[in-house]
């Protein structure tokens, strides 16, 4: 979630306790608070990508997992139409009318108005509500906070909030969260963070094809190797150039190649033997961008293997590539990112690679588990040495997708 003001949504964990989230809902909103067993608590998990980066939105291949650092509303809902938040980490309040819905203004409120303007575009009933909003999540890190917090909010502002009530599934509600922030807030993102976020699953990563929207759960690894998230405290930049500057490229590819070259619709359909026939009609930033995207597709198939056969070595040599491959063709990662897999590499049997769009953020590591103090205090301690930055180091679980807490 990239805003003019980033406010620190980070709270302590034991304050996303149900108990604790009423009391504070309670504390701001005394009148929403009367009633406790009225409360409900919408939680959605944020998302570190494996592998298969800037694949998503060319109809390609990706795997995300969703992660047990994520975004909770507690709320009621009201009959006055009404949406008002409260940021439990600074007590900062937004709110907007459903019959209204305010333009994007880089605020984080955006996002919430963003997915009640689509679920009602869609047709779905929704309604106002008074709600207390907690995060584990860092803002601009990388790790999907927009698609969290989309989500958490479509599952509050459901009128009921029960997928089967609307016909909705998993998949449906995250391409409404999707088309919210494509067409709302303005990032041409993919489906892969609100899908990940929307239908995450324990202990699994899940791999989804972007064109067809098959999916399927990839059991990790994890008996040996922790599942590792290293925060730069270099916010990511998402929003209005860089990326939809990207996608912009590719899809300019795919209209020249596809004018001479039938059922051509995406770079899904884009070998590197069809690309170099179009390299001289193409300039070669736009080849670079083509070529990373190709071979990215391969290494998620790859890597999916490697997954399933615990080869862990192999998963590193993917790691590896596509952090290269991110670096010097994409041209997404930063100096922090690559400080970071470089202090990584010097643990020995570690996979690590930049995660999320890039410019800034985090990366995803696996890190044999007897050495996760020892990467922990080599990679901060190195990481502070060589960019003057605090970085974070945490060990995540793959997690479960949105939903109500019971």
């Amino acid at each position: 979630m990239t805003t003019s003001s980033e406010p620190d949504l980070v709270v302590d964990p034991a304050d996303m306790a149900p108990d604790r989230l009423r009391a504070a809902l309670s504390a701001v909103a005394p009148e929403a608070g009367a009633d406790a067993s009225a409360v409900r608590i919408a939680r959605a998990p944020g998302r570190v990508n494996l592998i298969g980066e800037h694949t998503d939105y060319n109809l390609g291949l990706v795997l995300p997992a969703a992660i047990d650092l994520e975004i909770r509303i507690a709320f009621v809902p009201s009959d006055d139409r009404r949406v008002e938040l409260t940021l439990l980490a600074n007590g900062e309040g937004a709110g907007f009318s459903l019959d209204e819905i305010p333009p994007a203004s880089g605020a984080w409120i955006d996002y919430p108005a963003s997915v009640a303007w689509s679920l009602q575009e869609a047709g779905l009933t929704v309604r106002g509500l008074r709600g207390v909003l907690a995060s584990t999540l860092p803002v601009a890190s990388g790790l999907s906070s927009s698609a969290a917090i989309e989500l958490a909010s479509a599952w509050a502002l459901l009128d009921p909030p029960d997928l089967a009530a609307h016909g909705l599934d998993g998949m449906r509600l995250a391409q409404l969260a999707q088309r919210a922030e494509n067409l709302h807030i303005g990032v041409k993102s993919g489906l892969m963070d609100q899908f990940a976020s929307s239908l995450g699953r324990a202990s699994c990563a899940m791999l989804l094809d972007c064109r067809s929207l098959e999916y399927r759960p990839v059991s990790l690894p994890l008996e040996q190797h922790a599942l590792v998230v290293c925060d730069s405290g270099s916010p990511r930049r998402l929003g209005s150039s860089e990326y939809n500057a990207r996608r912009a490229q590719c899809e300019r590819a795919v209209a020249a190649i596809a004018g001479e070259v039938p059922g051509v619709q995406s770079l899904r359909d884009v070998d590197l033997p069809l690309l170099a026939r179009f390299r001289g009609r193409l300039d070669e930033e736009t080849v670079r961008r083509c070529e990373h995207v190709i071979r990215e597709n391969e290494r998620v198939l790859a890597a999916v293997e490697a997954l399933e056969a615990g080869e862990v070595e192999t998963v590193g040599r993917l790691f590896a590539e596509s952090h290269a491959s991110l670096r010097d063709l994409y041209e997404v990662s930063s100096p922090e990112l690559d400080a970071l897999v470089d202090l990584a590499g010097t643990v020995p049997g570690t996979a690590a690679r930049m995660t999320g769009a890039g410019f800034g953020g985090c990366t995803v590591n696996l890190v044999p588990r007897d050495a996760v103090d020892e990467f922990r205090v080599l990679v901060e301690a190195g990481y502070r040495e060589r960019t003057g930055l605090e970085g974070r180091v945490f060990e995540v679980e793959a997690a479960a997708g949105a939903g109500l807490l019971a």
